[in-house]
């Protein structure tokens, strides 16, 4: 056998982002990186590049909460954690854990659930380390194919993992689950391949074949053509979420769950594209 080469080179993540909020016209960013109710970030520091994507619970609304207050500060304080270097690249739970037990200490009070996925590249060990809570998640593609993927967490039915902030007099009634209870991996990566890390309403509007198309006009790894095909992905999810003949993905786990539905799923989208390049300052 001859000897292995060892890759000393760091690696990083080239990232672009595009999405939608159901209600609001097309691709129009609240303050923060937030698409309707959801809410992402994208973070760099000098060991690492860190991504996260969180789903705001549209629930809160019967209560007169704005849902994307929760999902934008969760995402917000996980972004400053990075960037302050207060996190450990192989430990992306608890980025999540930091992030939300300064939500539970903030002074101002602040309400709501979210769904959340943290993606963390190392950039000296070339490991992707990962954390899903919920039905949020990402795709890992090389040579056209899906070689690792999240898996999603639901109670029942079109209820996810989330984590909560309940008023005290909803305690207990209000579903919240620990940032613990998260799915953690661990991989190596390699020059080329091609992270998607998204909300629900992707995933929900998207068979991973149609994604693959997508990622096949993928031409190289600049900035702007990430974004280009970013776009273009949340731009197909976001039609199909309106099509009431298609048979989506969520369609289909709602036909295997005994209901009898077709179409898309209205939803707000978030798509964070990304490839594994050498590291440049």
């Amino acid at each position: 056998g001859g000897l292995s080469q060892t890759d000393s080179r760091d690696y990083s993540l080239v990232t672009a982002s595009c999405g939608f909020g159901k209600d609001f016209r097309k691709g129009i960013l609240k303050k923060g990186m937030c698409y309707g109710d959801d809410a992402c970030f994208v973070a760099r520091h000098r060991t690492a590049d860190v991504l996260g994507v969180a789903d705001g619970v549209g629930g809160w609304r019967d209560y007169g909460v704005d849902p994307s207050q929760f999902s934008g500060t969760l995402m917000r304080t996980c972004e400053r954690l990075v960037k302050e270097g207060r996190f450990v690249p192989s430990n992306p739970v608890g980025i999540l854990t930091a992030g939300y037990c300064e939500l539970l200490q903030n002074k101002v009070p602040l309400l709501g659930s979210s769904t959340a996925c943290i993606v963390v590249l190392d950039r000296s060990s070339h490991r992707l380390h990962t954390a899903n809570l919920g039905d949020s998640g990402f795709l890992v593609v090389r040579g056209g194919e899906v070689v690792h993927r999240s898996d999603e967490q639901q109670h029942y039915f079109n209820t996810p993992f989330q984590l909560s902030i309940a008023p005290p007099e909803a305690e207990g009634v209000v579903l919240s689950d620990s940032p613990e209870a998260a799915d953690s991996t661990s991989f190596d990566v390699q020059l080329g391949d091609i992270i998607l890390t998204a909300t629900d309403g992707l995933f929900d509007n998207m068979p991973d074949y149609m994604i693959l198309q997508e990622l096949k006009k993928l031409k190289n790894s600049n900035y702007e053509s990430i974004q280009q095909t970013a776009r273009s992905i949340a731009e197909q999810a976001h039609e199909l979420a309106y099509d009431p003949t298609y048979m989506s993905p969520f369609a289909q786990f709602a036909c295997d769950n005994g209901l009898n539905v077709r179409g898309g799923k209205p939803d707000d989208i978030t798509v964070l594209l990304s490839i594994v390049a050498e590291y440049t300052d």
